[in-house]
């Protein structure tokens, strides 16, 4: 049951970005945030339903279904019953008795990955799943979340989830008072901000400093005056970026492209140490984000080769990657606050270091534009159009993509939940039109992990792409070791 502090129900109309999310669900891909949280000891589905009382169900959208009618789509508040929300869960044992049962959660990951939520209650659940044997032999539990991308993106879904664990063992998150109750119904993003700010996390910008000035300026023209010349550049620089974005050629067809059957395959990497990849970074002159998706494109390479494919030197894969468009001094309400930036990896590329500073001069072209915000507004159009319409459009633009990809930092020490530490993390946002393939990053306490889920009909062993990430990150590691490498130009 709900706290008496909270509001009364109410109806309340959902913007047209979060429409669009909403309206994407399709037989092959569902619109779902989908995680995975290990932790190293059993917790009771009471303690998780208390966490949830506290901060999830203060914030009015998870205890609100979607409701349609001629007018769009509303958020109607309704009675909650966890019961309907917290699902246990028990993985059989594998064999021989004491080996990782890992491959079993992966794949019930998988399934629930295509399973839709109830459209009659509010639109998350998690399963609390025990006696999970991880690859190192350790028994854990694992709490599998799923949540629908029209409540808000993965940068605000990541701050609620971890905003219901503490920074030390025996205390527990403090309960938000009636007056921060009230204040994150008026503006749900405070609500978050706060655990945010304390733990560290935040999405990893490709445009960082400059997209966040950049929206800035944008948010305040009227203030601007006699800056013509700089409004000229940005409008010059939005009309070039919406022509890019609308004009983009399609990426090399390989066997990750394709029109996907709606059958999920998820796996997921043991954590690489994040303090190699810092140093990693430094020996060649490149930041976190470049080695990262350097060793992802170095990953996808190697698997395209060992199935046997010709892997030519101009071979191009484009991933979408969601880009952060909140304002950092700025808070925010919950909801779909981001862009996509289409990064081209140069998967055909053999030289580890040849490819990582391909990398960094790609990524680098990008901080300076606003395709982001271009990709938002392109949303915010079509939750207004007809889904016909929005289907044609979203499909056009998964054609030129083989796959999404997001990367974000989270808190750089443990955190606890009913006495349990939270191990590992890993989130995956989901693909929409025909891509079939989606790549995850996540940093933690430390560490980093790779996260890939892929379509049947592309690709049945994610496991075989997840195992050459850390091979690819090692030939960085032993090249800058060496320090015979030479950055060209």
């Amino acid at each position: 049951m709900l706290s008496k502090a909270l509001p009364a129900p109410s109806r309340k109309k959902m913007s047209s970005v979060d429409t669009a999310w909403l309206r994407m669900d399709s037989d092959s891909n569902l619109m779902m945030i989908v995680g995975v949280a290990m932790l190293d000891k059993p917790i009771s589905a009471a303690a998780l339903k208390l966490a949830l009382t506290t901060r999830f169900l203060v914030l009015s959208r998870f205890r609100s279904r979607v409701v349609s009618d001629l007018s769009g789509s509303w958020w109607q508040e309704q009675t909650v019953d966890l019961d309907d929300h917290v699902v246990p869960a028990l993985l059989a044992p594998a064999l021989p008795a004491g080996a990782s049962n890992k491959p079993a959660l992966q794949q019930l990951v998988g399934a629930l990955s295509q399973q839709p939520l109830a459209a009659d209650k509010p639109l998350w659940q998690m399963h609390l799943v025990d006696h999970c044997v991880g690859e190192d032999g350790r028994v854990r539990q694992a709490l599998i979340v799923r949540i629908h991308h029209c409540i808000a993106d993965g940068v605000a879904l990541v701050g609620v989830f971890m905003s219901m664990f503490g920074s030390k063992i025996d205390v527990a998150p403090a309960e938000p008072s009636p007056r921060a109750r009230a204040a994150a119904e008026e503006n749900p993003w405070a609500q978050i901000l706060l655990p945010l700010t304390a733990t560290g996390i935040k999405a990893i910008d490709l445009s960082s400093h400059l997209l966040i000035k950049s929206m800035g300026m944008l948010g305040e023209l009227d203030k601007l005056g006699g800056q013509l010349a700089e409004l000229g550049h940005t409008a010059g620089q939005l009309a070039t970026d919406a022509v890019k974005l609308t004009t983009m050629s399609e990426d090399t067809p390989t066997r990750l492209k394709g029109k996907p059957n709606g059958k999920k395959h998820v796996a997921w990497s043991e954590p690489l140490p994040l303090a190699e990849v810092k140093a990693v970074g430094k020996a060649f002159g490149c930041s976190i984000n470049d080695v990262l998706m350097a060793s992802v494109a170095g990953a996808l390479r190697a698997y395209l080769r060992a199935k046997g494919d010709a892997v030519a030197r101009d071979c191009d894969v484009r991933v979408m990657v969601p880009v952060n468009l909140r304002k950092a001094s700025r808070r925010q309400k919950l909801g779909n606050a981001f862009g996509l930036v289409p990064l081209v990896l140069p998967v055909g590329l053999e030289d580890p270091v040849a490819r990582l500073f391909e990398v960094r001069r790609r990524m680098n072209e990008l901080k300076g534009g606003y395709t982001a915000l271009v990709a938002m507004s392109v949303l915010g159009v079509l939750g207004a159009t007809p889904k016909q319409v929005q289907n044609e459009v979203q499909n056009y633009f998964a054609r030129k993509a083989t796959a999404v990809m997001s990367n974000v930092s989270g808190p750089h020490t443990p955190l606890y939940l009913a006495g349990s530490q939270l191990d590992q993390v890993m989130f995956w946002v989901p693909q929409s039109g025909d891509i079939g393939v989606g790549v995850s990053i996540l940093s933690y306490n430390g560490g980093v992990q790779f996260g890939i889920v892929t379509d049947d009909a592309l690709a049945t062993d994610p496991d075989n792409i997840i195992h050459r990430f850390a091979p690819e990150f090692e030939k960085l590691v032993m090249l800058a070791l060496m320090d015979e490498w030479r950055e060209p130009g």
